[in-house]
């Protein structure tokens, strides 16, 4: 699940003022390409994005590469597909596209001054006309670019920059006449390529160095001596263009009226390209629920602020599941269109593609014939977009709520706090603030903060069943979020009278300056995502205070991929994840340590004094996944028994000098493991010495009256 962004950040570009002379101006229709189209009005970026209405992608054709050096013009069809032929975008557009986005690769195609070679110019040029005199709207971009995405992201700005406004300035003289039916986008997916981070949580440095070059190629093109240079829509990504709010909330996005942003969202993944998940054959309610969440995320984070979005890639693999993926297409673009986003499907047209992750194939390039187990999903976009009653942008503010003063409500937090969650697990929550359900039924908890949004948690009593909710609504004028009680008792697991305690956390850094329960609003509120997380209390009130482990067997069909936790309420809710395949027996087994009261450490287990705990599958293939059993064995961590060096049960002379074997000749004298743990009695950091075994002698002498001893006693 996703909550709504409030630090999308805006900077003002030098050319935002010549935009607001050209406002008056409007673009003829496309009639006569040979020469430039005279212009009397110019449309507003949500004006083109309305008429792009869908798009499709020639993909693995101009993007292309080749094992040669200099491949020519020949890296188009290096891939395995076709020359791109009018006739291709005259079927493209029957179908009802009228957006055709061409990805481009430009590395292999320049000299050492990074001039573009004139044929693959003359190319490229060649395919945008195919499209654009066939009255569509071309989106031209940077795509499989080696020395954008590149292990040293973050540090290759100063080096990365000059490269790509030599290429864009290039682009921009080819098609200086060009209106605005041609879009420009500054790179594809530009993240640290060959890094444990590829797709998932960029260091900042990476970020700012996309950031920068976003900035770098919208100043160039503002600053072109084209008659369309400060009217032409700009397309710009954040990291990997992930349609995740984590990331697409770090984009700067330019003050510039005719900038949108470019996300790439093959949503739900597990359902559209993941070739773990075994059966792809239904689009159940937990790929709607994701799938709904991860376009409201989007609409929030820019659409609600007259930002304008494309999403310049989106498909399902072709898994044999026609039905399961029309379901999908249905809701997606009924969803967009809501919002006013454009979609531009992917088209690599691997219809040979064996694992089927990458099978993104609608029209067959040799035959111009829409493959008929994949026109049928185009049909239902198609139709979804000719539904009247879904009116374009109709839903692009989303529900506005009236909400009651925070400073009226009842107040839970005493002083402001920052929290952190890199100060995990101790620093990225309040304090547990007393909240019970008679406080809360019927109204709305509000926090008013600045920073990342913070979720909120409940538990009961004995702060346990720790539950958290999202925020259904973010004032970012105000900087208040709201949580819904309904919400709360619809994700609550017990009777909801048990809830006596609220917490706040962060996932970033948060400052919260108050939390409030006030009144519900006026306003009907969207009925909260199903939780679809299992949740199994388990009882450790048998475990002892020696070091044991909780043993836990989940069931399901074989070769199911499952995850989830083990977690446990101490001075706040701490999580210990797992994850795998379920095996051949259909089961899955996790083994979590219960630490003794002595343990030095309890990371990655639950430390003594724990007689309760939560076990939960956030996901599972098999829709029937379910924890089977649990018990508490004896194995695991074995409980020290100070003295017992030989591991014989009894504390004698003969671990004295077991100790002294094992020092003199270690080759021949080898403690286990276990007994190595026994004779070191003296708490220092020296391991086993002489003097563990003097003080054992000493301690069957009655000189000393306990082991283990301090590290200070004196031996």
């Amino acid at each position: 699940m996703f909550e709504k962004s409030k630090n999308v950040k805006r900077f003002i570009s030098i050319s935002a003022a010549a935009v607001c002379m050209l406002s008056a101006l409007r673009i003829a229709p496309l009639n006569d390409f040979d020469t430039a189209v005279a212009a009397d009005t110019t449309l507003t970026a949500f004006e083109i994005t309305e008429e792009m209405r869908i798009g499709w992608n020639i993909g693995n054709s101009l993007d292309a590469t080749s094992a040669s050096a200099n491949p020519g013009v020949s890296s188009e069809t290096a891939w395995g597909n076709p020359k791109t032929t009018q006739e291709l975008i005259d079927a493209v557009k029957a179908k009802g596209f009228n957006t055709v986005r061409i990805p481009t690769t430009w590395y292999q195609h320049l000299d050492a001054e990074n001039n573009i070679d004139p044929a693959w110019m003359a190319r490229v040029h060649e395919v945008v006309d195919y499209c654009y005199k066939n009255d569509m709207y071309v989106i031209l971009n940077l795509h499989h670019e080696n020395w954008v995405n590149r292990a040293d992201l973050g540090t290759a700005y100063d080096e990365m920059k000059p490269k790509l406004l030599k290429i864009w300035q290039q682009i921009a003289d080819e098609f200086t006449d060009y209106d605005q039916h041609l879009i420009f986008e500054c790179m594809n997916e530009p993240r640290a390529v060959n890094t444990d981070h590829e797709w998932w949580g960029p260091l900042q440095s990476e970020v700012d160095t996309i950031n920068k070059l976003n900035a770098d190629f919208v100043d160039l093109i503002r600053n072109d001596d084209s008659p369309y240079s400060d009217s032409r829509l700009l397309m710009i990504p954040g990291y990997c263009a992930s349609s995740d709010v984590s990331m697409i909330s770090k984009i700067v996005v330019p003050d510039d009226e005719f900038v949108a942003v470019s996300i790439h969202a093959y949503s739900p993944y597990n359902f559209t390209m993941n070739k773990e998940v075994e059966d792809h054959s239904t689009f159940t309610d937990a790929y709607a629920i994701e799938l709904s969440t991860i376009l409201e995320g989007i609409r929030s984070t820019f659409i609600e602020k007259d930002i304008p979005v494309v999403i310049g890639e989106f498909s399902a693999s072709n898994y044999d599941n026609t039905e399961a993926r029309c379901e999908w297409a249905d809701l997606y673009i009924s969803t967009t269109k809501a919002m006013g986003v454009p979609c531009v499907l992917w088209d690599n047209d691997a219809r040979g593609n064996k694992d089927k992750a990458e099978r993104h194939d609608w029209i067959d390039r040799d035959t111009l014939q829409w493959y008929e187990d994949s026109v049928q999903v185009i049909d239902k976009m198609m139709s979804v977009l000719d539904d009247e009653t879904i009116v374009w942008g109709g839903n692009k503010e989303g529900i506005q709520y009236d909400h009651e003063d925070i400073e009226t409500g009842t107040q839970l937090l005493d002083a402001p706090i920052e929290i952190d969650n890199a100060l995990a697990p101790d620093g990225n929550c309040t304090p547990g603030l007393n909240a019970t359900w008679a406080q809360l039924e019927g109204g709305d908890v509000a926090i008013k903060f600045t920073g990342d949004a913070p979720v909120i948690a409940v538990v009961d009593g004995a702060w346990e069943n720790w539950t958290e909710i999202k925020a259904y609504d973010i004032d970012d004028e105000k900087g208040i979020a709201y949580y819904s009680s309904e919400h709360i008792a619809s994700a609550w697991s017990g009777e909801v009278e048990e809830i006596e305690h609220l917490f706040a956390r962060t996932g970033g850094v948060t400052a919260i300056d108050a939390i409030a329960i006030i009144g519900a609003t006026n306003t009907d509120i969207e009925p909260p995502p199903e939780d679809n997380t299992k949740k199994f209390n388990l009882d450790l009130s048998e475990r002892t205070d020696s070091a044991q482990v909780l043993s836990l067997v989940f069931k399901g069909a074989a070769g199911s991929t499952i995850n989830g936790c083990v977690g446990y309420m101490g001075e706040e809710w701490v999580n210990i994840e797992y994850e795998g395949k379920i095996g051949a027996d259909g089961t899955f087994n996790v083994e979590v340590p219960l630490y003794g009261k002595d343990a030095a450490s309890t990371e990655g287990g639950i430390p003594a004094g724990i007689t309760s705990a939560q076990a939960q599958i956030w996901w599972c293939d098999d829709a029937e996944g379910t924890l089977d059993s649990y018990e508490i064995l004896g194995q695991g961590i074995p409980e020290v028994k100070y003295g017992d060096a030989n591991v014989d049960g009894e504390i004698n002379m003969a671990d004295a000098v077991a100790i002294m074997q094992s020092i003199a000749n270690p080759n021949k004298y080898v403690l286990s493991e276990e007994g190595a743990a026994n004779a070191d009695v003296i708490g220092n950091s020296d391991g086993v010495t002489n003097k563990d075994a003097l003080a054992i002698q000493m301690y069957k002498l009655e000189l000393i009256t306990a082991l283990p001893v301090p590290a200070d006693a004196e031996i």
